[in-house]
């Protein structure tokens, strides 16, 4: 009854007065945010920081960039009743769905040999990223639809309906946002109730489609790759692999307290391919060593916890 009665009271508070909710936020929660946007415009940065002073900012100006307008989001959601989402589920849904499809289509650019992006001007846009909340936002509405009650059908709806923004993405290629959406879907359906006979199904189906899509032509050779680089790591003919030696290097440099902001070898030189992106932890860890980078996943540990907690009681 006290989870009711304190989202009854926050409900009717915001209807009264829209700032409202600004003043209930969870300072742990906001703290953590704040912190972890710090530090990953800090590495960003750092990863891409040139060795003379004509190297290019612009990855340091997009990251800000994307705190700020993630700022701006966030307050936006604060003041915003959560319930009315619920009805823009499908709306936002459909609207991720085109822009995936527009996207393989000449309105779209292909950087690293993925047409994942959208041009616009000195930014770019992925729509896979969209499609990562478009999916929460349309299972949670099926799933509170259900209300723990999921058959066979309602399975096979909830299925369809993450399946259609994942093969979109897999045209693109985008392996690893596909896999994101997985564990999203995977992850929700679990809260949501899904029966224990149908997990197990499932991850045997799983588990099948993944020996499957190794030995077919479904996966280019570097995705291929990079998904058995661990099989024999030894093997340096094999770009996956010689990523992961550097992303260990770095890791490894940074001790126990870190070579310092801006003084990690394998940062400040470039050997870690993408760091800026896929191997982004690689220059904390290198900078700030292991108690740095122990920090920082403590911090996210904390902010899905305080998540967590939040969501149990709205």
């Amino acid at each position: 009854m006290l989870p009711q009665s304190i989202s009854s009271r926050a409900s009717k508070l915001s209807r009264r007065d829209p700032t409202a909710p600004l003043r209930h936020l969870d300072p742990v929660l906001i703290g953590c945010t704040v912190i972890l946007s710090i530090l990953g415009v800090i590495a960003v940065y750092s990863a891409t920081r040139g060795p003379g002073p004509d190297y290019s900012k612009s990855y340091l100006y997009k990251q800000s960039t994307f705190m700020l307008i993630g700022a701006g989001a966030m307050v936006f959601c604060s003041v915003v009743d959560y319930r009315k989402l619920h009805d823009w589920a499908w709306a936002f849904y459909g609207i991720t769905t085109a822009l995936l499809v527009l996207v393989v289509t000449p309105l779209g650019s292909e950087v690293n040999g993925a047409k994942s992006w959208f041009s616009l001007g000195p930014f770019q846009m992925q729509p896979a990223e969209f499609s990562k909340l478009a999916l929460i936002g349309v299972l949670a509405f099926l799933l509170s639809e259900f209300r723990g009650d999921i058959d066979i059908r309602r399975l096979v709806a909830l299925l369809a309906t993450a399946a259609l923004p994942m093969a979109l993405i897999m045209l693109q290629p985008d392996l690893g946002v596909t896999l994101i959406l997985v564990a999203i879907m995977m992850t929700m359906m679990l809260v949501g109730g899904l029966p224990t006979k149908y997990i197990a199904v499932l991850t045997i189906v799983g588990l099948i489609g993944v020996v499957g899509a190794l030995n077919s032509p479904l996966l280019a050779d570097y995705q291929r790759n990079r998904l058995t680089a661990f099989v024999d790591p030894s093997d340096t003919s094999n770009a996956a692999v010689y990523n992961i030696e550097q992303s260990q290097q770095a890791i490894a440099n940074g001790g126990i307290t870190g070579q310092g902001l801006f003084d990690g070898p394998q940062t400040k030189l470039g050997f870690v391919p993408e760091q800026q992106t896929d191997f982004i932890f690689t220059a904390v860890a290198e900078q700030f060593g292991f108690i740095g980078a122990s920090i920082m996943l403590f911090l996210y540990g904390l902010l899905c916890y305080r998540i967590w907690r939040i969501a149990q009681v709205s």
